[in-house]
């Protein structure tokens, strides 16, 4: 693995990140994290190469030291209007806004930048290499998955807990025997489906 990056030419920055832009179903997470390079948190990676204890015990670590952080979101609803890629930049926008210490510069991961004032860069596959994207998808996914274990006691028979959402067999056939729920992205080919759109 590539050696972290946890200062940018002396700007004090903030990485992001976003999880759910593949399921079939509810809200599409970010987080913007901005580390304290006197606290640093060890362990960080993409959240996907972690087990969940040890994204749980970082989920807090993360929250105590880092300087700010911000976790925000874009509705089901929204993905359905404006599509999966700007609501997820939409909801990017949000966490860096939503931060209480503002960023010089903004590290996104990935290929693409929201529209904002703030100077940025994308960094593919920036939460294996930078800390600060790192913990930010640490904080997105553990919110995220959270959310699906929660929603899968309210709408029960698709499996949410264990896929979150993506769109497994069990998931599929959940889809065509059941129909869609509210939380569901219509705008989605596999959702459109399962309407019979």
């Amino acid at each position: 693995m590539e050696p972290f990056i946890s200062c940018y030419q002396g700007y004090l920055f903030a990485g992001v990140d976003e999880v759910g832009r593949g399921p079939l179903c509810a809200d599409v997470v970010t987080a913007a994290v901005i580390l304290d390079p006197n606290n640093p948190i060890t362990e960080l990676d993409d959240s996907k190469k972690l087990s969940e204890k040890k994204r749980e015990r970082l989920f807090i670590e993360i929250q105590e030291k880092a300087l700010s952080f911000c976790i925000a979101r874009a509705s089901v609803t929204e993905i359905d209007q404006i599509n999966i890629l700007q609501a997820s930049l939409l909801a990017m926008k949000r966490a860096v806004e939503g931060l209480h210490i503002q960023p010089e510069h903004v590290l996104v991961d990935g290929n693409k930048i929201p529209v904002w004032h703030y100077p940025a860069e994308a960094v593919v596959k920036g939460d294996s290499r930078v800390a600060a994207i790192g913990a930010a998808s640490i904080l997105a996914k553990v919110t995220r998955d959270r959310e699906l274990v929660a929603l899968d006691k309210i709408y029960p028979g698709y499996g949410l807990a264990a896929h979150k959402g993506y769109p497994t067999k069990v998931h599929m056939e959940a889809l065509a025997r059941l129909g869609a729920t509210p939380i569901h992205r219509r705008s989605f080919a596999p959702v459109k489906k399962a309407l019979g759109l």
